[in-house]
């Protein structure tokens, strides 16, 4: 029986192609723009939750209070050796280290530009420690030898983008803070224009430099195998209370996992994408309104039609079934369409980003509850629509319908 009703919905719909198309029109534009913006959102979250679990995994960040997202040179406090010291005689701590940076005056050629630099510590574990989470590497030239003085290696948007008016090569000089250093290296692409547009120098140099003694800005604490980041928080805490002697509740720093961190941005991002969303959603209710519409012109279209079934012994519910299946059928073909539509658009804005700017962060995913769920978000968007419609056709009395023109 739903299989005739189906096939009857099919034929009704095919008939009037134009109509459908048009009716269609809202539903596919609406669920393309949903599709993209999510399966983008998607993609950017998962690629940068698996950064995280690969980097993070058995790190702690200590960072002043307050100065989540402020970025570098930001007005917080500093941490010292004697606070990093503290944190590696706690128990599963592996290592700890301090990661120190301040805005800089760059000169080179008489252009003059303000960037961020960061000292390089001469300790090998704890330099691998920083780069590794920063995701730093070499991409031609090398890395500082250590507490080489007089060098400096720069992000990668020195050598290939347009910070001054002729990129820099190997053994360039430059003035930082109108002391000169030679390029020695170059940074492979990051994918972030403040990462990209970092300078290295060793951290005696800085220090020198910007009168910035035993003053870091970050510690990473990095745990050992098998133990969870988050069991060691408290014990970090109480350690570096201790050393900065400051009470419980009045602490000056903050003591969070990766997963944490992770976190924080997601509410802000999730925040973002649901308005976004929400306003590409504008164009369902349109569609939804346009799908209304046709299923009310063709009540009336259909008036006699209707008539002769429940002449011929149709009932309320089967009117009412044919009529909720053609706008169910209307808004699940719109919704296949603008599923297709949706995820080329997000893997061309993929691929077009990718190019851009280098990253690999910009990915388009397509779990499968949002392929079903567009599908079905569609279905009952159709469905509802066509609703009242149905039931003002299921309701007409046989005679009246016979005799309508």
């Amino acid at each position: 029986m739903l299989s005739d009703y189906m096939l009857y919905s099919v034929k009704n719909i095919t008939k009037r192609k134009l109509r459908s198309w048009l009716t269609m029109i809202g539903i596919f534009i609406g669920i393309a723009a949903v599709v993209a913006l999510i399966s983008l959102g998607q993609g950017l979250q998962k690629a940068v939750e698996d950064q995280f679990q690969e980097l993070g995994a058995d790190k702690i960040i200590i960072q002043p209070k307050g100065s989540a997202f402020s970025g570098p040179g930001s007005e917080a406090n500093f941490f010292s050796q004697s606070n990093i010291d503290k944190i590696k005689t706690v128990n599963n701590v592996r290592n700890a280290v301090g990661m120190m940076y301040t805005a800089a005056q760059v000169d080179f050629k008489e252009e003059q530009k303000y960037f961020f630099i960061v000292g390089v510590s001469p300790d090998i574990e704890a330099r691998e420690i920083v780069q590794q989470l920063s995701t730093f590497k070499i991409e031609s030239g090398r890395d500082l030898k250590k507490d080489e003085k007089g060098k400096v290696v720069l992000g990668y948007n020195y050598k290939y983008g347009d910070i001054f008016t002729r990129n820099l090569r190997l053994g360039d000089k430059i003035l930082v803070n109108e002391n000169e250093f030679e390029v020695v290296g170059f940074a492979e692409k990051i994918g972030s224009s403040v990462d990209d547009s970092m300078l290295y120098i060793a951290e005696s140099s800085l220090e020198e430099i910007f009168d910035k003694h035993d003053e870091y800005n970050y510690i990473y604490a990095q745990i050992e195998p098998a133990v969870n980041p988050a069991s060691m928080v408290d014990a970090i805490e109480r350690s570096l209370r201790k050393s900065r002697d400051v009470k419980e509740g009045e602490e000056d720093f903050e003591v969070q996992t990766f997963d944490e961190v992770l976190d924080s941005f997601f509410v802000v991002f999730n925040i973002i994408q649901a308005v976004v969303i929400g306003i590409a959603g504008i164009s369902l209710i349109v569609g939804g309104v346009g799908i209304m519409n046709t299923m009310y012109t063709a009540v009336l279209e259909r008036t006699k039609e209707i008539g002769v079934m429940k002449a011929i012994g149709a009932r309320n519910s089967d009117i009412m079934t044919i009529f909720l299946l053609e706008s169910g059928l209307l808004g699940l073909a719109g919704g296949v369409i603008g599923l297709l539509l949706g995820m080329g658009i997000s893997k061309l804005v993929a691929y077009i980003g990718t190019q851009m700017l280098g990253s690999t962060l910009l990915k388009a995913y397509f779990p499968a509850w949002l392929v079903i769920g567009a599908l079905l978000f569609a279905m009952l968007i159709g469905m509802a629509s066509g609703a009242l419609p149905a039931k003002q056709a299921s309701s007409l009395q046989p005679v009246d319908a016979l005799r309508y023109e």
